[in-house]
């Protein structure tokens, strides 16, 4: 059900790397334009006030070069130039005064307001804001040393001028670099679509290279793809790879379990058949020990089917943690050593201490029931004692790389052509007792492999054989 509310679930209501991108690219084109925006408007009120700051002082300096100390009277011969100056915006209204260094005004405007600080004494102009008869005004001060013949001053010379003009210039800077900001922000908003648009045509194309495959084209994605994809398109090419070798092996499991049962089943059908038509009852009990047989036989292979199809399921899955191998080993001597009937002599040595390795425990004790069945199955009384119980020997130890087990009795052992063979699926030794299926070893190894491991199979002195298991250990 899940499932089905993802696949149905309204694309406005999930992710999309598309919005993503447009979203943030696009906020950060935005951004990007407001400070261009802030810093244009910024310049362009600097730039206004440098041009029209060079007027207003030259017109300062102007009239403070007229000022004349006479007899001890302060004389302003005031250039009118000087104000001609500032008359090149015809909007804006112009102001002066000229001062004493007590504050006295000698000619001029006596409420314009007084600089921040006063000018320094060296000339240099002092340039300020100040709102003046309801106006915003620019002013520049500047002071001026004065010497008559018998007297020295100092005068003050202030002039201001209303912003009008030095608003009209700033807004018009702004407006063109607007008009620029705004075709450079639509430029970059153009270029963010399409570099998205291309960005996302690889993912587009993979997706459509996918939707047009058959389900059983399970080859690598093929082609160039962009380097941001290399990590994507290979984990689809491993998964691709284990699924296609799972089916493989699903297939052969079902093409090899057909093949297995169908001549039990054959001979089964046939012997049932045989004792329907005998009227004779020991003939009929013959068949149904026949029957019997060929059913134990049947149920065998079939267990030992259903086991190898679990070992290759698990073993695919990895499903694996810290396990203790002897405890796995107690339980596996538990579960395949028979109650009932002749029970056999089992000598087990294992260390008190905990074998850890990583692995499945379930797997690791099914592949130490496979050993045991077969050292059951194969084995024999040990020499000087026929007639007695089977022997079979366990012992678990460690070295500092491995976790080791063995498994030994006293059977026929293995010719050495058949060394490399027993470990295939449904490969019987040519001293293998009747009745088995030849899958016990190969699900041993199919398991030991699975888990990094190694199997050795080895002739014991004096007849026998011996299976050594290595695991390698975890030291967590």
């Amino acid at each position: 059900m899940a499932v089905e509310r993802a696949m149905t679930e309204p694309a406005a209501r999930r992710d999309s790397i598309r919005r993503t991108l447009l979203l943030y690219l696009g906020t950060l084109s935005l951004i990007g334009a407001a400070l261009l925006f802030l810093a244009a408007r910024s310049y362009g009120r600097s730039a206004a006030d440098r041009s029209y700051d060079h007027l207003l002082v030259a017109s300062a300096l102007s009239i403070a070069d007229s000022v004349a100390l006479v007899d001890g009277q302060w004389q302003v011969d005031l250039p009118y130039a000087a104000l001609d100056l500032l008359a090149m915006a015809p909007e804006d209204r112009v102001f002066y005064r000229v001062a004493s260094a007590e504050g006295a005004t000698i000619t001029g405007y006596a409420d314009l307001p007084s600089p921040p600080s006063p000018p320094p004494r060296d000339g240099r102009p002092r340039l300020f804001d100040a709102v003046y008869r309801g106006e915003p005004t620019r002013f520049v001060a500047v002071s001026r040393s004065v010497a008559g013949p018998a007297t020295q001053g100092r005068a003050i010379v202030q002039v201001g001028q209303t912003r009008l003009a030095r608003e009209a210039l700033a807004d018009d800077v702004v407006l063109r670099a607007l008009v620029a900001i705004v075709a450079l922000s639509l430029a970059a908003l153009a270029l963010v679509w399409i570099g998205v648009h291309r960005a996302l045509r690889p993912l587009q194309k993979l997706e459509r290279d996918l939707s047009l495959r058959e389900p059983s084209d399970l080859k690598p994605v093929a082609g160039e793809v962009p380097l941001e994809l290399d990590q994507l398109v290979g984990a689809l090419n491993r998964f691709m790879a284990r699924l296609a070798a799972s089916n493989e092996t699903l297939r052969a499991f079902m093409g090899d379990a057909a093949h297995q049962m169908r001549t039990p089943l054959a001979a089964l059908r046939a012997q049932a058949q045989l004792a329907l038509d005998e009227d004779d009852p020991a003939e009929q009990r013959r068949s149904l020990v026949t029957i019997e047989r060929n059913a134990s036989h049947m149920s065998r292979l079939l267990n030992q089917l259903l086991s190898d199809a679990s070992a290759i399921h698990r073993s695919h899955l990895q499903q694996f943690e810290t396990v203790d191998l002897a405890e796995v080993l107690h339980q596996a001597v538990y579960e395949s050593i028979p109650q009932a009937g002749p029970r056999p002599e089992v000598r087990l040595a294992a260390t008190g201490e905990p074998m850890r390795v990583h692995g499945d425990a379930l797997l690791l004790r099914e592949a130490l029931k496979n050993l045991i069945d077969n050292a059951l199955k194969h084995g024999r009384p040990p020499p000087g004692r026929d007639g007695g119980p089977l022997q079979i020997a366990l012992t678990a130890a460690e070295d500092p790389a491995w976790a080791v087990l063995t498994v030994a009795d006293h059977g026929p052992g293995i010719a050495p052509a058949d060394a490399g063979s027993v470990f295939e699926r449904f490969a019987r030794g040519r001293d293998a007792a009747a009745g088995g299926a030849g899958l016990g070893l190969a699900i041993v190894k199919r398991i030991v492999d699975s888990h990094g491991g190694r199997i050795d199979l080895s002739n014991r002195v004096g007849g026998g054989l011996v299976v050594t298991l290595r695991l390698p250990r975890s030291e967590k």
